[in-house]
């Protein structure tokens, strides 16, 4: 009665804070929870406490329904004025022009939504972990239940390889150690006791009688409560957070709405001034309407934005294949623009394992190769002679990497070519360095025979293990911090005898160990003892050496490093390791430069935003970070003007990863909250993958540039024909009729356009400093190639079409009744009078599309001769071209096209004119290159 009465009053209010869960008493913690440790919660009341807090799991990522999806595809101006004009023609009756145009928009959408559902699928075949399990004690019973089913007040139990499933205050604890990597960035595993107290507010690292939601034991075992579960606890904190944080355009986006807006502008312009024209020369008010509307609605490049979707698809798909899985279709442009990439350091620029690079024993330095768990690797003297596996001459070495792996409880386990541990990681690194000298765990303790033990405790800050077996009957092995191992020894072996160990001789051991620690090594000391007295053991023992380790920087991310350099890109570390270890590691990868600073979460505190500002482009290093502090940065920068990407793998990771213009989580190690903030995934977890993907990014917006410019001088050109045309020979003389520039923009086209997409990237695309984001796409450059080539066409055209007025010569369209009534049932405009023969226009319309497809080939760059780069070179460049060309051939040549399209069949002579008049914008085109490019060309 006494339980019901005090858990009736437990409220979701009355949780513990966060700060009260470490800083109160554990009396007062379990008083407050309402439970007994001996016999934790009844079924009872955890079944309501289960209902009033809700299950144990973080809130999953709601994805959109397939409608949402296809309407979000509609939102660009682009892709909003197609259906405006869409709409128009249908008014204007030209049913046929109408469907075409949605015809395309709805395929354009179509292509979004698989593509970005293909990105969603990858993504959840990631997320594969199964829930964990828990032991939990209720009404006096040890269970195992599900994680998702804990609720406060439960009494759990974990041992070293459990998960733990919610924030704990740890209620008995034995030699306990967690990994807390993926939440504060610390590499090495932290040590945890239950009598840790203390009333002040501390950081998330520094909480000893905490188990956090997340994390996983090393080391020991533990018995503690739940105190927060799902989003109260600190990881769902941080999961909570990311829901206010809104992502923004990308640049593409930015610049095709602007493109958008531009168009839009011109198309009203066009109309109204065809329209004031017509009625300056006395033309008929609807009529000029309706050719105002026409030719507004062949004015916009309408295959434009389903090339833009299918080019960037096709990027995803390479970057898929390169190990990049990229969420969002329109983010994969971003990445060229990035100018920063803020990483973290344990698990993104690091191995993760922990691997021991020095040796010192027997007075002599040994240096150990190899990276990782795996057990491969020389150990070189200092002369660089390398060490024969199993043939350890040193007797003191030989001893040491005993020592290494008796007094040691973590395994190693492999798995085809990879290696995993279970245990604590610096163990794990300490058996990597015996196996790489024949020293394997299951040998020696097969050899000699386990007696007691005396395990690490953090006043001793030392280990010992009793073993029997040796020559001289039982020892103790020691291993433990080197400046309270080494005060108590007495002697040390060298040489292969015992020696007194004097102050001077400590002095020298002591200064080695610190040239170590200046490397940002961990180092362990190691000594034995002969006897089996537990009391005396870890005193008067004989010093063995020391092993200096560290989690080493990947080799592909210093490669990566210095590519990113020289395409102009800025590096920077964002860890919550220590400041030391994150300067070595940024030194090793070459990432720090003369002027380059290195600052800690606590100077960072004291740095307002405005000084933040000011000096952050000088700080390549940022140490003992929290989650609070790596979004501040990524914001700062921002704010600053760059266009920043956070790489990472852990929880507190996740709210700079969706700040981010470009988040960037790890696939394999990272955590499902890092995964679903970014918006790139890198599914083998390489650092070097993001500069891959940066470059795909770079390229791929240099081939929209392309493309762009490709199809707006076309449609410019266009304007300049039937606009240039009319004004000097009147409105009823328009070359080109609707359906012939519809045809010309959505399909002859769209496959050279296509083809540009699938362009290959400059050699020097990472040579350059990245683009400005503000930067349009249209620029000064393309705005002058756009104007050259339009008149070029405008030439080649106007040529064509008086050269085809003179070979066949204007009809009155009355006197052919057949042909009026065959276009009125399709409601196409007809002018009556006179008007070109259906021959002009077809000298207009061939010659227009021949010299498209010449021009495709020296658009194919934006500084390089279309010679330079072969002009054949693009083999589906070369494909799209023929595809064109051909379908052009069927609406001059079959009956039924040729009447649709008012199109003649061309002789050999007429072929003769067009070919000749079509070069002329391909001669444009180079010339403009030549002369604007010379440096380059």
């Amino acid at each position: 009665m006494a339980e019901q009465k005090a858990v009736a009053e437990l409220s979701k209010q009355s949780l513990l804070s966060e700060s009260e869960t470490y800083q109160l008493g554990l009396a007062e913690v379990i008083e407050r929870l309402s439970v007994s440790p001996a016999e934790g919660l009844s079924q009872a009341e955890a079944e309501r406490r289960l209902e009033l807090y809700g299950p144990n799991e973080l809130a999953k990522e709601e994805h959109e329904p397939l409608w949402k999806k296809f309407l979000y595809q509609f939102k660009d101006t682009m892709v909003l004025i197609l259906i405006a004009a869409s709409i128009l023609s249908i008014f204007q009756g030209d049913v046929y022009a109408s469907l075409i145009i949605l015809a395309i928009v709805i395929v354009n959408a179509v292509l979004g939504v698989i593509q970005e559902g293909k990105a969603e699928q990858a993504i959840e075949a990631l997320q594969q972990m199964s829930a964990p399990k828990s032991r939990v004690l209720r009404e006096g019973q040890q269970l195992m239940l599900g994680s998702a089913d804990l609720v406060p007040g439960d009494i759990l139990y974990l041992e070293a390889g459990d998960i733990v499933p919610a924030d704990l205050r740890i209620l008995e604890s034995s030699n306990l150690k967690a990994e807390e990597a993926a939440l504060t960035g610390e590499s090495l595993a932290v040590e945890k006791a239950a009598e840790f107290s203390t009333s002040e507010k501390i950081a998330l690292g520094d909480r000893k009688n905490l188990l956090f939601s997340g994390t996983s034991l090393t080391y020991g075992r533990a018995k503690a409560v739940v105190c927060q579960t799902a989003e109260d606890t600190v990881i769902g904190h941080i999961a909570s957070s990311l829901t206010a944080i809104e992502k923004e355009e990308t640049p593409l986006q930015k610049n095709l709405n602007h493109l958008g807006n531009i168009l839009g502008i011109i198309c009203i312009a066009i109309s109204v001034i065809v329209f004031l024209a017509g009625l300056l020369q006395g033309g008929d008010p609807l009529k000029l309407l309706m050719t105002a509307v026409s030719l507004a609605v062949a004015a916009i490049p309408e295959g434009l934005p389903a090339v833009v979707t299918i080019v960037l698809a096709l990027g995803m798909n390479r970057m898929a294949k390169k190990h990049a899985i990229v969420k969002r279709l329109m983010a994969v442009e971003t990445l060229g623009s990035v100018d920063t990439i803020c990483s973290d350091k344990t698990g993104t620029l690091t191995q993760n394992e922990m691997t021991v690079q020095r040796v010192y024993a027997d007075n002599q330095r040994f240096e150990v190769k190899g990276i990782g768990y795996a057990p491969v690797g020389e150990v070189l003297k200092e002369n660089g002679e390398a060490l024969a596996t199993q043939e350890v001459e040193s007797e003191a070495l030989r001893a040491l990497l005993e020592v290494c792996v008796l007094c040691n409880d973590a395994k190693l386990n492999q798995e085809g070519n990879e290696w995993s541990i279970l245990g604590d990681p610096t163990e794990a690194a300490l058996l990597s360095l015996a196996g790489k000298l024949g020293y394997e765990a299951g040998q020696l303790k097969e050899k000699y025979q386990l007696v007691k033990d005396l395990p690490f405790d953090s006043e001793r800050k030392m280990m010992s293990v009793f073993y029997a077996g040796f020559q001289d009957g039982v020892r103790s092995l020691t291993k433990g911090a080197p400046d309270i191992l080494l005060a108590r020894c007495t002697k040390e072996l060298v040489n292969g005898a015992e020696r007194e160990l004097t102050a001077a001789r400590k002095e020298q051991i002591l200064a080695e160990n610190t040239a170590l620690a200046k490397q940002a090594l961990r180092v362990l000391a190691f000594a034995f003892k002969r006897g089996e007295d537990s009391e005396s053991a870890e005193s008067e023992m004989i010093f063995l050496g020391l092993a200096g380790m560290i989690d080493p920087a990947r080799s592909e991310a210093k490669e990566a490093i210095a590519v990113c350099r020289e395409a102009g890109i800025k590096p920077v570390m964002i860890t919550g390791d220590y400041s030391d270890t994150a300067e070595a590691i940024a030194a090793d990868l070459g990432m720090l430069q003369p002027g380059d600073r290195v600052i800690d979460g606590l100077a960072l505190d004291e740095l307002s935003d405005a000084d933040l500002e000011a000096e952050i482009d000088q700080i390549r290093v940022f140490a003992r970070v929290s989650p609070d502090h790596k979004l501040r940065i990524v914001k700062q920068l921002q704010a600053k003007g760059h266009t920043v990407s956070m790489t990472g793998d852990g929880v507190n990771d996740a709210p700079a990863l969706k700040q981010a213009d470009i988040g960037v989580a790890m696939g394999i190690t990272g955590t499902e909250v890092s995964k679903s903030s970014a918006e790139m995934i890198l599914t083998d977890d390489n650092f070097a993958t993001i500069v891959s993907a940066v470059e795909e990014g770079r390229v791929i917006y240099s081939n929209i540039r392309k493309f762009v410019g490709f199809l707006l001088s076309c449609n410019v050109g266009e304007i300049l024909v039937i606009f240039l045309t009319t004004m000097l020979l009147g409105p009823q003389f328009t070359p080109l009729l609707p359906i012939q520039l519809l045809w010309l923009n959505l399909v002859t086209d769209s496959f050279p356009a296509l083809a540009l997409g699938r362009e290959r990237g400059e050699a020097y695309i990472m040579d350059r400093p990245p683009r400005d984001p503000k930067e349009r796409i249209i620029n000064k450059e393309m705005i002058l190639s756009i104007a050259v080539q339009s008149i070029a066409i405008f030439v080649s055209v106007f040529a064509a079409f008086q050269l085809g007025r003179y070979f066949y010569p204007d009809v009155l369209l009355g006197a052919n009744e057949q042909i009026l009534e065959f276009a009125q049932s399709f409601n196409f405009w007809a002018h009556e009078g006179f008007s070109p023969s259906n021959g002009a226009r077809t000298f207009a319309f061939v010659t227009l599309i021949t010299a498209e497809l010449l021009r495709a080939f020296t658009s194919r760059s934006e500084t390089q001769s279309v010679f330079k780069l072969g002009v054949f070179s693009n083999k589906t460049m070369n494909k799209a071209v023929l595809l064109s060309f051909a379908m052009m051939l069927l609406v001059v040549f079959i009956p039924a096209l040729d009447r649709l399209f008012y199109t003649i069949s061309p002789n050999p002579r007429d072929w003769g004119i067009i070919i000749g008049l079509a070069f002329i914008p391909f001669v444009a085109g180079e010339l403009f290159k030549k002369i604007y490019h010379r440096r380059e060309a």
